[in-house]
Order: structure tokens, then sequence, then C-alpha cells
């Protein structure tokens, strides 16, 4: 049998009990649409992140999208981001008819330097961006600072960094607003897609709920365009209120993976050689995915294939590299980290449930390859 960088039976047969009754409490509820789930679930994930609104959504896509489209972006505007992430991230922008605009990624966490986006602001800058990757925060501090000396927004992109802290902090708190994905590999993972954006501003808030509901304020009276239709499905709500209890523990499992995996392949790392996740400072990783880097990548991908361990690369392909976005302009050494870390980085299997003789199986077939490299 292979193994996989993620897999949600182990979890879903430890928690089936409660997943099917909350699948049983939305089908004898007699409201299938933005109902008591949908309610209580974004009442409880504001409470969580002690924010005042939660306005949920089908995707994180559309949640980074909305987002943007709340805090005004449109046709014209430009918005900061970066080029190592997952490709959503720049849709989302481009779906608003704003220019993405790229910094590069440091080499020590893969995360914005926010030490070039004051370089790249222009007339035409809306809001930024920050990617908060793999699972730990990009530095806010300086951000929050530019976005004040220019009068811009911030939008986070949690999607990657569910109950990840800085200095304190949790992450989808130090910007205006939040966007997170509850794809199903997420830190907190629907059975199914599903979104939502955070904010403490109820005039972001109200534009949400209304952006979401076909530009309506009422039913079938339309108050503003663009309208969508973006609500997140009854059965997922619930889903998410029962695994939202257990993110904490989530993510203490998560922890104990990556301390595994430092115990079991850190005497092999060097310079030249294998480099494995670092945290930065202040932050509290929660590790959605542990990304490992390797000049021999490729080499050490298909020798572990040959042993039936299949990794992840994410992400292959840097975005402005990605004929889609060739409109955008950039060169081919425009951001030389991100270019790099694209040939360089894999993940190795990490989730909550992750049984630990899976894992050793992994760290020791990975310290034959090493060797044999």
């Amino acid at each position: 049998m292979t193994t996989r960088v993620w897999d949600y039976l182990p979890e879903y047969r430890e928690e089936k009990a409660d997943l099917l009754a909350a699948v049983e409490t939305v089908l004898e509820s007699g409201q299938l649409i933005l109902g008591r789930s949908v309610h209580g679930f974004e009442a409880e994930f504001a409470q969580y992140h002690e924010l005042a609104h939660c306005v949920s959504l089908d995707n994180g896509t559309n949640a980074v999208k909305l987002g943007l489209q709340a805090l005004g972006v449109g046709p014209g505007d430009e918005v900061i981001t970066v080029s190592n992430t997952a490709a959503p991230t720049v849709l989302a922008i481009d779906a608003t008819g704003a220019t993405p605009v790229f910094v590069d990624v440091r080499e020590e966490d893969f995360l914005m330097d926010t030490e070039q986006v004051a370089a790249a602001i222009t007339p035409r800058t809306k809001v930024l961006l920050p990617v908060h990757l793999y699972g730990q925060c990009v530095d806010m501090e300086p951000l929050r600072r530019l976005a004040s000396e220019h009068g811009l927004a911030v939008l986070e992109d949690c999607a990657q960094a569910h109950g990840a802290r800085q200095h304190g902090r949790i992450a989808g708190t130090m910007g205006d607003a939040a966007a997170f994905s509850f794809y199903p590999t997420k830190v907190l993972g629907a059975y199914g897609d599903g979104g939502a954006v955070l904010t403490d501003d109820p005039d972001i808030a109200k534009e949400l709920r209304q952006l979401r509901y076909y530009g309506m304020d009422k039913v079938y009276y339309v108050v503003r365009t663009p309208g969508h239709n973006c609500r997140l499905d009854e059965l997922q709500a619930e889903i998410l209120r029962t695994k939202l209890r257990r993110l904490d523990t989530y993510i203490e499992r998560r922890r104990e993976v990556a301390r595994r995996y430092q115990e079991g392949l850190g005497d092999l790392t060097g310079p030249g050689g294998l480099v494995l996740p670092s945290v930065t400072p202040g932050n509290e990783h929660v590790y959605y995915v542990y990304v490992a880097r390797h000049p021999r990548r490729d080499e050490i991908i298909d020798r572990l294939k040959q042993r039936d361990i299949a990794l992840n690369i994410s992400y292959p392909w840097p975005v402005h590299t990605m004929s889609g976005f060739a409109k955008l302009g950039y060169a081919q050494g425009s951001l030389p980290v991100t270019e790099r870390l694209a040939e360089e980085i894999f993940s190795l299997p990490m989730y909550p449930s992750l049984p630990p003789d899976l894992q050793d199986k992994v760290i020791s077939a990975l310290r034959e390859v090493l060797t044999e490299l």
C-alpha cells in the first residue's frame, strides 16, 4: 500500500460517530441553506479568534475574492502578494479585475519578504495580501506599518494557517480581514469545500454577506453588484462545528509529527543537503504541510516512489511562471528565491492521524535514499 502525503480515512474512523451525528442534525433540521449550522459555525469560528464577524463561504478562493471586493478592490487596482503560493490566491485577485504584484520570499521560511514590499507599492496599490504559507505567519508588523503609512488594507490569506500564532496573536486577527479555506486537507478541513472571511469591521462583514448572497440584503432584492452565490453548505458547516472543537488537538498532533521528523532526520541536515522546516522567531507553527528542501529533490521523490511512498511538491510552478499569468509580464529570474525553491522543495506526509509506524517508514526510507545520493 502506498503511503500518501494526506489521508482522511484514519481520522474519519476515529470521529465517525460525531461526523454522522452532525449530518443527521442537519438532515433533521428542516433547513438546508443558511440555517442554524451555518450561523452556529460562524459564531463559533469568530469566537475562537476573538473577532466580531465570520462570514462563511463556499470555498477559500471565493474567500479571497470576496474579501478583496469587500475591501473595495476592483479593476485598475493592484494587490501585492507572493508567487510562492497556491494559484487560487492569485486567481482570486485576477477575478476582481485587479492586478497581482509579486514580491519574492525569504530563503529561511519561504514566506513573503516584507522588506521588498515598500518598493512594490504604487498609486494603484489597494491591498497587501500576505500568505501565511505551510502553517506559519508572515512577519506582520512591517506590513501593518506600511499599510498605515500608505492608506492600504491588509487581507491575510490564512488557508494554511488555522490556529497559527505570531507573538501570541492568532492568524486572521492581524489585518483588516482574513480569508480561510476549509478544503479537506486543511488544518481545519471539511468533508468537501468551504471557506470564510473573518473581520472585526461590521461594514466589511455586511458587504461580504451581500456579496455571497446575490448582492441582496433581503430575499429577491438586489442592493449591489456584483453579487455571487457563494454560501457555505449546512452539512459542511455542521461538520466544521464538530471538528472546530478538536482544532487545538489537531494542531498538537501535527506538531508531534513534525517533532518526530526533526528527531528522525535532523542529523542529516547541512549546507547543500537536506533542509527541514524552520520556525521563525515569534511564530507558533501548525504544520499544515511539512516542507523540506534538497537540491536533488526529483531524485528523492522518484526513489521514495519506488518504495511506495508518495511525496508532494507545494508548489512545483511559481504562479508568475505559469502560462495563464504570462500577461503579468514577469520574466524568468524575476523572483529568484521563489524560482529556486520550486526546484528543491517537497512535502513529507503530514496529517494529525498519521500512524507512527507509517511515519517511521517514511523516515527510514528517506534516510536510506539520502545515503544513496
